[in-house]
């Protein structure tokens, strides 16, 4: 099954359900709200708990990040292209 059929789908059998009246009762009570966002919210704490760790493992074991490599390939482009206009420079000088 493909993703966008799958998706279609699960929003079909989502809009069943929450036609149930027994959902929606369940949906109005705060406890049920509140334990839904909470398990919506789940999977950015997740990424994010995931990401923090990784950097600590990778700062742990001496290691550079994505970022810090990033970074360093940002500076090392501009000392680049300053070593060439400086070169250029000294080119034009007699």
């Amino acid at each position: 099954m493909s993703g966008k059929t799958w998706k279609k789908t699960l929003m079909k059998q989502g809009m069943k359900l929450m036609s149930d009246p027994r959902v929606l009762k369940a949906m109005q009570d705060e406890r049920v709200m509140k334990a839904v966002m909470q398990v919506m919210s789940m999977p950015g704490k997740v990424q994010t708990f995931t990401q923090d760790n990784v950097e600590k493992i990778a700062k742990a074991m001496a290691l550079a990040t994505e970022d810090e490599v990033k970074d360093l390939q940002r500076t090392v482009r501009r000392l680049e292209d300053e070593v060439n206009r400086l070169q250029r420079e000294s080119q034009k000088k007699p």
